[in-house]
């Protein structure tokens, strides 16, 4: 089995997607900003500013 047909790894992806779409979901529900590191530094970025994709 390649990376691109295996079944456990499309499962995965599936997963994270969902929980990508619920985390930005309850972050401009609450009104609160998304933390993530970029290149080291911290960004904030404001739930009005958030897409879900």
């Amino acid at each position: 089995m390649t990376q691109k047909n295996n079944p456990i790894r499309e499962k995965i992806l599936k997963g994270l997607k969902i929980s990508h779409k619920k985390l930005i979901k309850t972050k401009k529900e609450r009104n609160f900003d998304l933390v993530i590191s970029d290149n080291g530094k911290v960004v904030r970025i404001p739930a009005k500013d958030l897409k879900c994709v």
